[in-house]
């Protein structure tokens, strides 16, 4: 069976000493199981026919809550948002991914909360398929443990890993073109030790006649994932629930395992303020600010963008007319050289900056 070799190659991997004798040897047992996973993930995808949770994006960007079935999700949910998630002591209490809004600095954050994710969940246990197919298509991942069973972590991150989804991660600095012929050409911007093992993969892949431009110093796994090319890559928050139920000295433990994890009780709301600011810093969210000719700015209702807009992209959104009865912008701000800089459609803006349009009659 399919999950049986793949265990066995898993197995073989971990087993195997690496070294330069057996590097060749290890690549070739990557790229194998790369491939086998990517068909155990297509199988399941066409036995649960490809369904998932119907939840239509909306607001300034979407977070998915991912963690244990009774680790606390729906109550973050209902203290970020003020969304009425059904709350309950047993494990699955969840079964819809219930969408709630963050308010927070203007901008308006989906939070979408749903069944809890468990190992086996990229092999399809559960409802884990639907569950990732969630999480691929969001912005940001909320991954929440619970305060006495940190190792979730590790299960939580290791089956978005499995599942395709890299989090924290950029997509590796690889460009790969397909030739008629001429071999396998292999060039890195970077010193590389494993440029051989690296033409093993290709030929794994049977790739045959190909070039492929290095910019990173890469390893064999993020090399296959540049491969596949259907990663997701996306910011994550780990947050660790139920404070309130912990001594310091276990809270100091945490600290150690999961450094940069923020120390939440959705129950009792202690650290939801600073988890709202981390949310909203790893989006990246950038705020451009209205000002009318003469008047105020509205710094109460910014107009959000998920990367930096240009004045054009402003007036884009504003209204389909405004590109065309354009005439000049002025510019308060980072992204302006001085105050109220004049700005032509392509001038790029940056967060916290403020934006006067003027237009023909």
């Amino acid at each position: 069976m399919l999950e049986d070799e793949i265990k066995r190659i898993e197995e073989e991997i971990r087993n195997t000493p690496y070294n330069k004798a057996s590097s060749h040897h290890i690549g070739r047992l990557k790229a194998r199981l790369a491939k086998l996973r990517e068909e155990a993930q297509r199988r399941v995808s066409t036995k649960a026919g490809g369904g998932g949770f119907s939840v239509k994006k909306s607001g300034d960007a979407t977070i998915v809550l991912v963690g244990y079935p009774s680790v606390g999700k729906s109550t973050l949910l209902n203290r970020l948002t003020g969304a009425q998630s059904r709350i309950g002591d047993h494990a699955f209490t969840t079964l819809e991914a219930v969408p709630g809004v963050l308010n927070y600095m203007g901008a308006k954050i989906q939070v979408l909360d749903g069944p809890g994710l468990l190992r086996g969940a990229a092999s399809g246990r559960g409802r884990g398929r639907e569950v990732i197919a969630l999480v691929r298509n969001a912005d940001l991942a909320l991954l929440l443990v619970d305060v006495y069973q940190p190792e979730q972590y590790e299960v939580l991150f290791q089956e978005l890993y499995d599942s395709g989804i890299r989090l924290n991660s950029k997509p590796p600095e690889v460009t790969i073109k397909k030739k008629e012929r001429g071999g396998i050409i292999v060039s890195s911007a970077v010193c590389q030790n494993n440029l051989e093992d690296i033409r093993m993969v290709l030929r794994e892949y049977k790739m045959h006649n190909v070039e492929v431009l290095i910019r990173e110093k890469i390893t064999l796994d993020r090399f296959v994932d540049a491969l596949e090319g259907n990663r997701k890559y996306m910011p994550a928050v780990i947050a660790v629930n139920k404070i309130d139920l912990a001594s310091e000295e276990v809270l100091q433990q945490l600290r150690s395992k999961l450094p940069g994890a923020l120390l939440v009780s959705a129950e009792k709301g202690l650290g939801i303020e600073a988890l709202k600011e981390e949310i909203y810093n790893k989006l990246g969210l950038i705020r451009v600010f209205l000002k009318p000719q003469g008047g105020a700015p509205d710094l109460n209702e910014p107009m959000i963008f998920r990367i930096s807009p240009t004045v054009g992209d402003i007036c884009d959104r504003i209204h389909r007319d405004f590109r065309a009865r354009f005439r000049y912008a002025q510019v308060w701000g980072r992204s302006a050289k001085h105050e109220g800089q004049r700005a032509g459609l392509d001038h790029m803006l940056m967060d916290g900056d403020i934006l006067t349009l003027v237009l023909r009659k």
